[in-house]
């Protein structure tokens, strides 16, 4: 399987509240969320290759403090330093990266959830024959315009809406892995002019796929400064770190 990172974005709301670290740079517990993401993929059985898409901010504030030693992007097979539209016009940047294996796992770098729950995701997606793709899906809202997601009782899903209906108990967690058949799909979106992951997401049901709602505890999105305390929490239960070593100030 391929991995893939999105880590495009400009961090600008967390840039606005005094963390002057790029988003991928930020770090729980001293590990920096691009490196925990990238370890935590090669840790996988199937993992053929981890590759970036990243905005060039990261290199130049680690060029401007004075850095030294290994960037945490260098353990990655492919990057690619460049900002997009959205995310999934990064992921058709990464597409060429995806290609070549039958499945293919994404997430942005900002995505903080439990690593023993991403293993039995992807030990879960491995040993069902019944799903094309598998989307993780939290019960915990923590996202300013989540994606809400409905589904049959089979955990099957079967729409996804920018508003909460009676039948959505889930909201989507960003975090995908899908056959490459699903890069077809992303190829009509851009065609048609689509930038937004969730539209790409609505293609994807549309075509027939089969994609399951896997429930993870709780997932986070790093948007804001209160959010890394949390973040860290999450990922790392056991341990209290002062926030002054979440990331620059």
């Amino acid at each position: 399987m391929h991995y893939a990172i999105i880590a495009a974005g400009e961090g600008s709301r967390l840039r606005e509240e005094g963390i002057d670290t790029p988003k991928p740079l930020v770090r729980l517990c001293g590990v920096t969320l691009l490196e925990r993401l990238i370890g935590m993929f090669r840790s996988q059985p199937d993992c053929e290759s981890v590759s970036i898409i990243i905005n060039p901010s990261s290199g130049k504030y680690l060029d401007s403090t004075g850095a030294s030693g290994k960037a945490p992007w260098e353990d990655a097979d492919n990057v690619i330093f460049g900002t997009t539209q959205g995310s999934m016009h990064s992921l058709a940047a990464l597409r060429s990266c995806l290609a070549g294996s039958r499945e293919f796992c994404l997430t942005t770098v900002d995505t903080v959830f439990r690593p023993e729950e991403f293993d039995r995701y992807l030990e879960c997606f491995r040993n069902d024959s019944d799903a094309d793709g598998y989307m993780a899906v939290t019960t915990y809202i923590d996202d300013e315009k989540p994606l809400y997601i409905s589904t049959d009782r089979d955990g099957m899903i079967t729409g996804f809406f920018d508003t909460a209906r009676p039948d959505t108990i889930y909201v989507s967690g960003g975090v995908y892995t899908l056959p490459t058949t699903a890069l077809d799909i992303l190829d009509e979106c851009m065609k048609a002019g689509l930038t937004r992951m969730r539209d790409f997401q609505r293609a994807l049901a549309a075509s027939g796929m089969r994609l399951k709602a896997y429930p993870f505890s709780r997932i986070i999105d790093i948007d804001h400064a209160d959010d890394i305390p949390k973040a860290t929490l999450l990922a790392h239960p056991s341990d209290n770190q002062p926030s002054s070593q979440y990331g620059g100030h």
